[in-house]
């Protein structure tokens, strides 16, 4: 593959829905172009059913994940605020993805307007382009022409107090594990994780992978048979099945 910067990788990988790119980092691990990076069942590589994209008309989003905590203000523990968040987002490499595992106790976890129209500008302002949370957030109309992803549990319109607990940890988010400097393909699909080091590797198979899956659905679409489908599926030529090996 051509020589290309990070940056241009990751415009790249855009051009793919998330669900291919989990075709290449785990899904299929007995495929070729299968990169095979997680056990695909064992392992928290992408999310559940949980994560719902609030602006899917924005398409697919990449970037490289910045992580913190968010919980109930704790008394003994005063250390970290959002100004420790913009700056690990300003450090990290660009285009960067905030991950934010909410910790609230059960009884008012759905009920956590957490991020809205500050957070989201301020994080834009150092190069964040979406923000991923397993909890909900507000201000979604606010949002909306930020032209900033959103991948959240819900929507609520308020919230109390809240706290920074750890920014750059191992977070969980949705059943996906993140580590920060992770890359990050989400859309309205969900979100799915691979390491920074396989970005040249993630877009040179999925590129294959597209070329393929485009062949076989174009055979699919010109076939007038079931024993056409069939040879397809199988991997065979269109013949009869009594001309078949």
């Amino acid at each position: 593959m051509t020589a290309r910067s990070s940056q241009e990788a990751l415009e790249a990988l855009k051009q793919f829905d998330t669900p291919s790119i989990t075709n290449v980092v785990a899904t299929y691990p007995t495929h070729p172009l299968c990169l095979g990076l997680y056990n695909p069942w064992s392992e928290n590589w992408y999310t559940d059913q949980t994560i719902k994209c609030i602006y899917p008309e924005l398409g697919r989003t990449v970037g490289y994940a910045v992580t913190c905590v968010f919980g109930l203000p704790e008394p003994g523990f005063k250390n970290l605020s959002f100004i420790d968040i913009i700056d690990a987002l300003d450090e990290s490499p660009r285009p960067t993805i905030l991950v934010i595992q909410q910790k609230y106790p059960p009884e008012i976890a759905g009920k956590v307007g957490l991020a809205g129209g500050n957070m989201a500008s301020a994080s834009k302002a150092v190069g964040c382009v979406g923000m991923l949370s397993n909890g909900p957030s507000r201000d979604v109309d606010e949002i909306r022409p930020m032209e900033f992803q959103y991948l959240l549990s819900g929507v609520t319109p308020g919230h109390g107090d809240m706290a920074v607990h750890a920014v750059n940890v191992p977070v969980s988010v949705g059943g996906m594990d993140v580590a920060p400097g992770e890359i990050i393909h989400m859309d309205e699909n969900g979100a799915c994780k691979f390491p920074a080091s396989k970005l040249d590797a993630v877009l040179e198979n999925a590129t294959a992978l597209a070329a393929e899956e485009e062949e076989r659905i174009t055979a699919f679409q010109n076939a007038r048979s079931a024993d056409e489908v069939k040879a397809i599926l199988g991997g065979h030529g269109y013949g009869k099945k009594d001309e078949q090996a």
